[in-house]
């Protein structure tokens, strides 16, 4: 093994003037916060962790050095955010009382996360993940490190900020069977975003490290990983379920990214205004197939979207299954009086009729129309059709019963979907903590239930922003009795833990830095667990004299 204090900690290559690699331009003699292990610590006796690179929801990245294979890798610690913290000088995770009921079922979805894929190392789009163990109460996963640039810094170099389909299809068909497979080992990626896919220096493009599904849905206790334009509206809290269709949704975003050139629109803002503008100089370069696999996969409600990444695929390829599949229903369609199929569960269907032949004629004069105007309109509730008249009538004012808002669990996109509630009231939300109702859910109305109010009377809607929360104050050198009445005024529970006092230092007051965990400045719900750190009384060594009397008998 080398010697790594010769090495850098970031790049591993050899020091060569000082503590600043030459390399890399890492300093070495940067300090690494406590709650993270610290540059040169071993783990399974051959893995040298190096520089902190990332904590991500569920996990904290380091450089690492593979000592026995003498090459960089990149270690993956089970570390969730907000969740577990370090006391200093013990690298065994610390679990916050809260959460001590769910961190073994989130360990052990990390666990198979990381096993999962690292039987998967033949996919091309997978980064090989060599080792998987446990060690300090958490679990470790080994990765190969690749360079790598995010696709969206390559989309962005280009010149034109898009590449052709041509291009696309290259790079985004190998990641569809990596997805496919991840699915039939029962993993949703749940966070495919231009950043998320890497293009590697062997021209392949791979999946970057991601974090485990609980971190892709709001209702866990894990921080959201959201990106506006790629996370679907499942993830959010509602009745829609996490699903593989969550995926195809984010790959169809990041295409859509690819060739359009523009983040498609957030999926909340997407359920008032279903419209994806495509200027007609770019949609013309795009294959009319590939638009309809992207309208298949982009549909908001994962009731609507393609379900499979096979069906996908063939959207995407136009496949000759699609297009015999296509030919025998209209065969079938020819010799019979019937009507066929619903054709929603075919998109890329032709039309099997005179009258559908028609209409398609007459939506292609529509569009030629458009594209002169100089703009291309994509509707992705049926991808592509004209824009509904609506009608305006004047109602005479009738009076309305007020609904129980508040017992059957509504959130607010639940009310503001409901078209009959919002004709009869005018209603608006407001938030507020509350110990009682989760988070997003409706707790409190201003009118009460089953009373009669005219049309259009305004009924405010309080929606809970889930249990108060208080920021950890900075308590450095206050005695114990202070910090104690400013934790538990603020509604904190106390626990107080001794540290080595080396007589700088005056007794009983807390430890000049980083003295709580959670640590100051971080967010945490009121009535937790404070850990406390207090320097103890200085220890003093003291040699008694030894007296011997002899026995003059």
């Amino acid at each position: 093994m080398r010697d790594l204090d010769n090495l850098c900690m970031n790049c591993f290559k050899e020091l060569t003037d000082g503590a600043v690699c030459a390399e890399c331009g890492y300093d070495n003699d940067r300090e690494t916060d406590f709650v993270y292990l610290a540059p040169k610590t071993i783990l399974a006796d051959k893995y040298a962790v190096g520089a902190f690179q990332a904590h991500e929801s569920d996990s904290v990245t380091y450089s690492g050095y593979d000592t026995k294979l003498d090459k960089k890798v990149l270690i993956r610690e089970f570390y969730p955010k907000g969740i577990a913290s370090r006391l200093e000088g013990n690298n065994v995770l610390h679990i916050r009382q809260r959460f001590a009921s769910e961190i073994e079922k989130l360990k052990k979805s990390f666990y198979t996360l990381w096993t999962t894929l690292e039987k998967m190392h033949s996919l091309s789009a997978v980064v090989p993940v060599y080792d998987v163990f446990e060690e300090n109460g958490t679990v470790y996963a080994v990765i190969e490190f690749m360079d790598s640039i995010p696709l969206r810094e390559y989309l962005i170099r280009n010149e034109e900020g898009i590449i052709p389909w041509d291009s696309a299809r290259l790079m985004f068909m190998p990641v569809l069977t990596t997805i496919e497979s991840l699915h039939a080992n029962g993993i949703v990626h749940g966070s495919i975003t231009p950043d998320s896919l890497m293009l590697c220096r062997d021209g392949k493009v791979r999946l970057k490290p991601f974090c485990i599904q609980q971190c892709a849905d709001a209702t866990s206790p894990l921080e959201l990983v959201e990106s506006a334009g790629y996370t679907a509206i499942e993830q959010y809290e509602n009745d829609h379920k996490i699903c593989p269709a969550t995926d195809i949704y984010a790959f169809s975003a990041c295409i859509y990214r690819a060739l359009v050139g523009t983040n498609p629109p957030d999926c909340k803002s997407r359920e008032a205004n279903d419209k994806l503008m495509i200027p007609n100089s770019i949609a013309e370069k795009i294959p009319m197939h590939v638009i309809k696999a992207l309208g298949s996969g982009l549909q908001i409600y994962p009731e609507k979207r393609i379900k499979s990444v096979s069906d996908f695929r063939e959207l995407l390829e136009a496949a000759p299954s699609v297009q015999a599949r296509a030919q025998s229903i209209d065969e079938t369609f020819k010799k019979s009086n019937n009507h066929p199929v619903n054709p929603n569960e075919y998109p890329d269907e032709e039309p099997r009729n005179k009258r559908s032949r028609i209409a398609i004629a007459v939506l292609a004069i529509l569009i030629i129309l458009a594209i002169g105007a100089g703009i291309y309109v994509v509707k992705f509730t049926d991808l592509i059709k004209p824009a509904e008249t609506t009608t305006s009538t004047t109602q005479q004012l009738q009076s309305f019963e007020v609904p129980d808002f508040t017992s059957a669990g509504y959130s607010q996109s639940d009310i503001q979907n409901n078209g009959a509630w919002n004709q009869q009231f005018t209603i608006t939300f407001a938030e507020d903590f509350s110990k009682s109702a989760e988070k997003g859910i409706v707790f409190k109305q201003s009118v009460k239930a089953g009373e009669k109010v005219e049309q259009g009377t305004e009924i405010v809607l309080t929606v809970s922003k889930g249990i108060q929360t208080a920021e950890v104050p900075d308590l450095s050198n206050k005695t114990l009795d202070e910090a104690k009445k400013t934790l538990e005024d603020l509604g904190f529970k106390v626990t107080t833990v001794e540290v080595y006092n080396d007589g700088t230092h005056t007794p009983n007051t807390v430890k000049a830095s980083s003295g709580t965990a959670p640590a100051q400045g971080e967010t945490v719900a009121v009535g937790e667990e404070i850990i406390v750190q207090v320097y103890g009384e200085v220890q003093t060594t003291t040699t008694q004299a030894s007296t011997t009397s002899e026995d003059n008998d």
